[in-house]
């Protein structure tokens, strides 16, 4: 149900120049997603076919759209298909990849990295950012969602984020 008022919150919505809030299952929480209306066309593009992952099941190693993705298979296949970008398949290689920003500099579909694994300083999981707090992300249990950087965990875990090369 989740999913369908989502749709139809981001049909409806079209090009208003107000926020949808989101509700994630399980939390009953809210989530105002960016406005994109001052966004470069890029980024514009980067967070609308983001939003079309959510719900997603998570599937390690995987990467369809409506069928099954992980974090780096989510974010590949974005990049992909906004800017035919070809970033690497893994968490840790497309945080090579990016170029480190401060959160200070982070704009909606820049890329946050952390470190969720057995070893603390290795990257392993990635989501893209939507606004200054909240991002998008394919999560284990939850599939494709919206968290939020500040819930502990995510502060805890958080190793960096980065720009895309050519993203401007």
């Amino acid at each position: 149900m989740t999913i369908a008022l989502f749709a139809m919150l981001v049909l409806l919505g079209g090009c208003r120049s107000r926020s949808v809030h989101i509700p994630q299952p399980g939390d009953g929480a809210e989530f105002d997603i960016v406005e994109t209306r001052n966004l470069s066309s890029e980024r514009r593009h980067l967070i609308e076919i983001s939003r079309e992952w959510m719900g997603t099941p998570y599937k390690y190693a995987a990467s369809e759209k409506g069928r099954g993705t992980d974090c780096s298979g989510m974010v590949l296949e974005v990049y992909l298909e906004c800017l035919s970008l070809e970033l690497p398949r893994n968490s840790a290689k497309q945080a090579e990849y990016c170029k480190k920003i401060s959160r200070k500099d982070v704009k909606p579909g820049d890329l946050v990295f952390f470190a969720t694994g057995s070893d603390p300083e290795v990257v392993s999981h990635v989501g893209i950012m939507l606004d200054d707090d909240n991002f998008i992300h394919a999560s284990s249990s939850k599939g494709v969602c919206i968290s939020r950087l500040s819930n502990p965990y995510y502060t805890r875990t958080l190793r960096r984020f980065g720009r895309v090369p050519g993203l401007k």
